[in-house]
């Protein structure tokens, strides 16, 4: 019998090498799985990981969807740091992206600036208030918030599914489940014939600014104490009650942010479906980036390439679309698993009685 015996302390060197060693198991683990199918595993990992790098377009596109992977990888770092385990980030997302979009649909004459920078804060409320609904009910009624915010993802979901097929629905769309165009100035500013937007810009300056909170000012340090000693933060005068309420609405209304960006960029408008995944995604971008906020400019990056890695294979290699979920889901199990060996050290319970 094996157990998992807590080390008296964990090696900051590992600490630091343990994303490098789960992208490389991943590796290995996805040219097996790869070899399995018939395909040369080498050729088909090339393909996968070095194919969206080859190109200035395929460059473009990996910063498009690296861009909502930092924005709420970012905040899912700050809140996981606390352990506030927000799980409902696609829910905030997708509200982020209804309550944006209602000023293009409903005032679509009103052209100004302005209607821009209203835009990009509405999605950050409509975030906001979804995240703002799990941290309610955590501090009132001690709710797992875990649950309540993964279970809201699915009534974000409903409603998305309900406005464009019903209200929101594009009278000129050939009948088709998707809202209206947005124009002029409800579109985000982006580089002349690409899809490379302003949500790019707006990444590298929450991780940049994140990162700075959490190194250089009193809310960084009570966050880290209230998250490794909370007994301590306790008798420090830290309330963790306003801790839970700052991660949901921090984190809620970065992916609210992110799911304005991605309609009122990449998209145009307002559809049953407007993330393949990303607030699920950025978990993994944030515990890759060992809660670190600039760590997730990097990891942002290599979750982007598994996107774009699945389209080229799923093109060139003929495998089923769900491929990059796989290996997203292979390089968490790795991650979890080195953070799991950094911290508690294997036992062989028989062998240390005699047995």
């Amino acid at each position: 019998m094996i157990r998992l015996e807590k080390r008296q302390e964990r090696s900051a060197t590992m600490a630091l090498l343990s994303p490098v060693i789960a992208v490389a198991l991943m590796l290995v683990t996805g040219g097996i799985i790869f070899a399995m199918r018939g395909l040369d595993p080498i050729a088909a990992l090339a393909v996968y990981f070095v194919e969206p790098l080859m190109s200035v377009w395929s460059l473009q596109e990996l910063v498009v969807k690296a861009a909502p992977l930092v924005l709420i990888g970012a905040g899912l770092a700050i809140s996981y740091t606390a352990n506030v385990w927000n799980i409902g980030a696609e829910g905030q997302l997708t509200m982020g992206a209804v309550a944006g979009a209602a000023l293009p649909l409903l005032f679509p004459d009103w052209q100004s600036p302005l209607a821009l920078f209203l835009m990009l804060m509405c999605g950050i409320a409509g975030g906001m208030i979804w995240g703002g609904i799990p941290a309610l009910l955590k501090n009132r009624f001690n709710a797992n918030e875990i649950l309540t915010s993964l279970m809201l993802v699915y009534v974000a979901q409903f409603i998305l599914d309900y406005m464009v097929r019903g209200p929101w629905r594009d009278p000129q769309g050939l009948n088709f489940p998707k809202s209206m165009n947005f124009a002029g100035w409800y579109i985000l500013p982006s580089l002349e014939a690409s899809r490379l937007h302003l949500g790019a810009i707006f990444a590298i300056i929450v991780a940049v600014a994140l990162g700075l909170l959490m190194a250089k000012t009193l809310k960084g340090y009570e966050i880290r104490v209230l998250g490794q000693a909370p007994r301590a933060g306790q008798f420090a005068g830290f309330s963790r009650k306003r801790i839970v309420t700052f991660c949901f609405l921090l984190t809620g209304g970065l992916a609210g942010l992110a799911g304005i960006c991605e309609v009122a960029g990449p998209i145009g408008h307002l559809q049953p479906s407007i993330s393949p995944g990303y607030g699920f995604t950025a978990i993994i971008v944030a515990f890759l980036a060992r809660l670190n906020p600039l760590g997730t400019l990097v990891s942002g990056v290599v979750l982007a390439i598994s996107y774009l890695g699945g389209e080229a294979a799923q093109i060139s290699l003929g495998v089923s679309d769900k491929i990059a979920r796989v290996f997203q889901g292979i390089l968490l199990f790795y991650i979890l698993a080195c953070d799991t060996l950094i911290l508690y050290r294997i036992r062989r319970v028989g062998a240390a009685h005699g047995h």
